[in-house]
């Protein structure tokens, strides 16, 4: 991972590099890789939803022309360099020989199409695009990226924008991303056709995904794994039997409670790291009255008093003790510490205080507190309903009455991205391992170009917005993190959110696996063994 002081320098090092994409020696013996958790990938859709677990599975199968290797360093992909030719001039120069799955060739075509796309109005991915201004192709292996103004992260928003192929794009009528909003599918959901080294096979959402070696894939990697197969197990103890028995090779999300047994298994092993991401509750202060709720005619949530009264109650040290065991950092700002532009000033919380937030509801005009609708995912981070269950109870303390419903991950992120949640629960991680990332998703107002997109509570004030503004075109970095941390800090005064902790992640897996554990909650499957 980058340290905030080499962000920049580990950055502009890329500009130049023609380095091979995760070279390594493969194992002649031929392994199948079978690994589980509780979620599976919401779309094949690359440009469709900006799902981080998905973003890593897609990685298989789709590349982008930038990525990161082991040590978090961007590395050229179906890139083999790039030159700032002004400050808002990039260009990329592109690896010749690549072939889609299909048998197309790659070249400078799909690269202007697939980032054009992103920036279509249905993709969920303008957080990756956001600066830039146009695409433009100089020959069949170069394209020229034009920004609106300095863009000091446009590498690392470049490694989640992946790949397709035009003109299979166009033959299947998928030219535009599918509206994770709507419930209309396009071609692109449920297949795929990218560079990458591995090939799907097939996808039964929810259910199962085969994927297996692309023998024409054009580069190396340090891995024998020659198929893969991955299946969504929501039920913790299934997932733990299936470990137990040999069923699967790996679980990515083991559950709390079961560590202590699968820790002492002599034929299994568990990794831990902190991860990328930060657990929060986000809460409606856009609409005028809140659905399901007692209150009528005004919503409690966008009185600042509400919020700090909801977060006070939050009793997070017992969270982290009883529902996560250990395996969480509680958290008072919106990014983990290896991101860059957090500080140990934005990391304080709001102390826990219950009669403080008793007095905070009676101040705001609800001395006998509020009912509100709360809404969870089930299976999509560690213990995320538990989580809510327990905030639920905290909450009853003060007179607030969630009304808690759960739903899997499949239905929850279209349900929240269409406004029908009043409190919800989401985890961010960080894949350019810069704020800016998170300012713009959560707390930029709602707008174009990756703005907002996922403020789903629809906070708005113009201070944040004029602060995300500079921070996307600051070049001189002390004063572009003196900015992120303001941007943090008026965060935190606004209670604009209700920061939970980032989550410790445990992966489980037999004696003969061999990779490496990343703070994105990544499998990187060019790093895997079986042995």
């Amino acid at each position: 991972m980058v340290h905030r002081k080499t962000f920049a320098a580990a950055v502009a090092s890329v500009c130049t590099a023609t380095a091979l994409y995760a070279v390594g020696v493969s194992s002649a013996h031929a392994k199948t890789f079978k690994w589980a958790s509780a979620t599976d990938v919401p779309t094949w859709d690359v440009h469709s939803q900006n799902n981080a677990f998905g973003n890593g599975v897609h990685a298989y199968v789709y590349e982008s022309l930038f990525y990161y290797d082991s040590k978090f360093q961007v590395q050229p992909v179906l890139a083999t360099g790039s030159q700032q030719i002004n400050p808002t001039q990039l260009r990329i120069t592109l690896r010749k020989g690549v072939k889609f799955h299909d048998g197309a060739d790659f070249t400078a075509d799909d690269v202007v199409f697939s980032l054009n796309r992103a920036m279509e109005k249905t993709s969920n991915y303008g957080v990756y695009t956001q600066g830039i201004d146009r695409v433009v192709k100089v020959d069949d292996h170069t394209v020229d990226i034009y920004t609106k103004g300095p863009n000091p992260v446009l590498l690392r928003q470049l490694t989640e924008l992946r790949m397709m192929d035009k003109q299979w794009a166009e033959k299947h009528k998928s030219t535009t991303p599918m509206d994770i909003k709507s419930r209309e599918e396009n071609h692109a959901h449920r297949h795929a056709n990218g560079t990458g080294p591995f090939i799907l096979k097939s996808w039964e959402q929810d259910v199962r995904a085969v994927l297996t070696r692309n023998p024409n894939w054009w580069g190396k990697m340090d891995s024998n794994v020659t198929e893969i197969l991955y299946t969504p197990i929501k039920a913790e103890a299934t997932r733990v039997a299936a470990l137990l028995s040999g069923e699967v090779d790996l679980l990515l999300d083991p559950s709390p409670a079961d560590l202590p047994r699968l820790r002492n298994s002599p034929d299994l092993k568990v990794i831990d790291g902190v991860e990328y991401r930060t657990i929060f509750l986000g809460l409606d202060q856009f609409r005028d009255e809140l659905p399901n709720s007692n209150v009528k005619g005004k919503n409690p949530l966008k009185d600042v008093k509400v919020r700090k009264a909801l977060y006070q109650a939050i009793d997070i040290n017992a969270i982290q003790k009883n529902t996560m065991r250990g395996l969480s950092q509680p958290t008072g700002t919106l990014v983990a510490p290896m991101v860059n532009g957090w500080t140990k000033k934005v990391h304080a919380r709001h102390p826990y205080d219950v009669a403080g937030a008793k007095k905070l509801l009676a101040d705001a005009g609800y001395p006998s507190g509020f009912e509100v609708d709360f809404a969870c995912p089930n299976n999509r981070y560690v213990n995320d309903e538990e989580i809510c269950q327990a905030i639920t109870a905290m909450w009853a303390r003060i007179g607030v009455k969630a009304k808690l419903r759960t739903l899997p991950t499949s239905t929850y992120f279209p349900m929240i991205q269409r406004y029908e949640a009043s409190i919800y629960m989401l985890g961010w991680g960080v894949p350019t391992f810069d704020a800016l990332y998170s300012l713009q998703s959560l707390l930029r107002s709602v707008g174009a170009q990756g703005d907002g997109n996922y403020n789903v509570g629809r906070y708005s004030n113009p201070r944040m917005d004029a602060l995300v503004e500079r921070i996307k075109k600051e070049a001189d970095l002390t004063t572009r993190n003196q900015l992120i941390e303001q941007a943090l800090q008026l965060s935190h005064d606004d209670v604009a959110y209700l920061p939970l902790h980032d989550p410790v992640i445990p992966w489980a897996m037999k004696k003969n696996i061999q990779l490496v554990h990343r703070a994105d909650n990544r499998i990187d499957i060019r790093y895997v063994k079986v042995n």
